[in-house]
């Protein structure tokens, strides 16, 4: 059955860190999206559509906004209860709430509702595909592909890898970590809208044997993505520079160890040294900015000019971000911005909450836009979900002047209707 989903239709036709960001994407105040069989058919005006689909069902949402869902390039989902912790910086962070919360998920059933509560959270705020880590439990994994499958996701995670610098019950080894790791990559990786992604939490915590032995795994399964993280405080680069004294710089610590590539994803990447710029752009590498994570835990301001020569996606890091909307990321991304001089337009940030973050993902082919072919997973904003935006969004002459206080003071509010693989979810949060 063919599907037209009726409202405000905003599209990207380019990169708008590339081009000017007015002229990156194609808006019509009246339009309709085809959906069949989970997968966007086209969009166009309304009468256009109604012609080329005169059997098509028909859902109207107004002035809704309708854009592709939300993705979410770097997540912890099992740090979902501890997300607003009081107090510390990221060494301090892990060893006060996250490797306690972590050691958890020891229990197949308590990492079965973390799972459900998180993707249902991300889901009540637009978000339809997220990049998480799981912990060193196999387990974890499961409970989130599994939660992911039932909701008919797209989902990139992998199990997160350490064997040193943290508890002993979380910890694994360089052998425990390639053959656990290969287990759910075989298991998981393509089945469905699943996609296993090869996981060392950060050189910290893996000795130069895990590094290399995950390095091998990737080697064998080169179309995997690869995630882990990349100088996020400043502590934490001389922490590296202490345990890896022979690596010319946090990358290297990477690189050294088969850990640097096309498919590979860095989270944070924000006190980056001109060869490390140079070389992850050599690669094609992609980083992704956490702008509330960098904030809340202090770790510094993201240079989002490296966007103009990088894959760069977006996130909220949950739970060392401070929230799991991506409307709310975006707001923080344009206030670091502006205290770096630079100015996001709100193209600009709609891209790294959709067609950038799935780039970063390697998944531009499936989600995070309105192409045809792509999966039907959509979001619909609402442009006067409270009197503050409604009475600021009234006074716009342009869809960007109109989107623009959604993006800044918009929440879960502002999220009307969220369709995962063209079916309509519910969007209440698990218990």
């Amino acid at each position: 059955m063919t599907m037209l989903i009726l409202g405000q239709v905003l599209a990207f036709t380019d990169d708008p860190f590339r081009v000017p960001p007015e002229g990156a994407a194609r808006y019509e105040a009246r339009a309709a999206v085809a959906v069949e069989n989970g997968v966007i058919l086209g969009h166009g005006p309304v009468q256009a559509m109604r012609d080329a689909h005169p059997n098509a069902t028909e859902v109207d949402h107004g002035d809704g906004l309708i854009l592709p869902g939300f993705v979410d390039a770097h997540v912890h989902y099992p740090q979902t209860a501890i997300i607003a912790s009081w107090g510390k910086r990221l060494i301090d962070w892990l060893n006060t709430y996250t490797f306690p919360e972590e050691a958890r998920f020891v229990d197949p059933a308590y990492a079965n509702t973390i799972a459900a509560r998180y993707l249902d959270l991300a889901l009540a705020h637009g978000t339809t595909s997220v990049a998480s880590y799981c912990t060193i439990h196999p387990s974890s994994v499961d409970a989130l592909f599994q939660a992911a499958e039932a909701r008919g996701m797209a989902v990139w995670a992998g199990k997160t890898c350490m064997d040193r610098n943290a508890p002993d019950t979380l910890r694994d080894t360089a052998q425990s970590a390639y053959d656990d790791s290969r287990v759910l990559l075989d298991r998981w990786h393509g089945r469905g809208r699943a996609r296993y992604v090869i996981t060392p939490r950060f050189s910290p915590t893996s000795t130069p044997g895990q590094l290399s032995a995950l390095g091998a795994l990737w080697a064998e399964h080169p179309s995997c993505l690869m995630q882990t993280h990349l100088s996020e405080q400043t502590d934490e680069v001389a922490w590296v520079r202490d345990l890896f004294p022979d690596s010319r710089d946090y990358l290297d610590t990477y690189e050294a160890h088969g850990l640097l590539g096309e498919n590979g994803v860095y989270g944070h990447s924000i006190h980056l040294t001109p060869r490390e710029w140079d070389r992850l752009a050599e690669v094609g590498a992609a980083l992704v900015h956490c702008p509330t994570s960098n904030t809340f835990i202090g770790s510094g301001l993201f240079d989002m000019g490296l966007a103009a020569t990088h894959r760069v996606g977006l996130a909220t890091d949950t739970g060392g971000g401070s929230n799991f909307s991506m409307l709310r990321t975006m707001a923080a991304a344009y206030e670091v911005a502006q205290l770096r001089g630079q100015a996001l337009h709100p193209a600009q940030l709609l891209w790294l909450a959709t067609e950038g973050s799935a780039r970063a993902l390697r998944a531009e082919a499936e989600v995070g836009t309105l192409a045809p072919g792509s999966a039907a997973d959509l979001v619909v904003l609402d442009l006067a979900s409270t009197p503050a935006i409604a009475q600021r969004s009234n006074r716009a002459e342009t869809i960007w002047e109109a989107v623009f206080p959604t993006l800044m003071m918009g929440d879960d509010r502002a999220v009307a209707k969220v369709y995962v693989a063209g079916k309509a979810v519910a969007t209440q949060t698990s218990g």
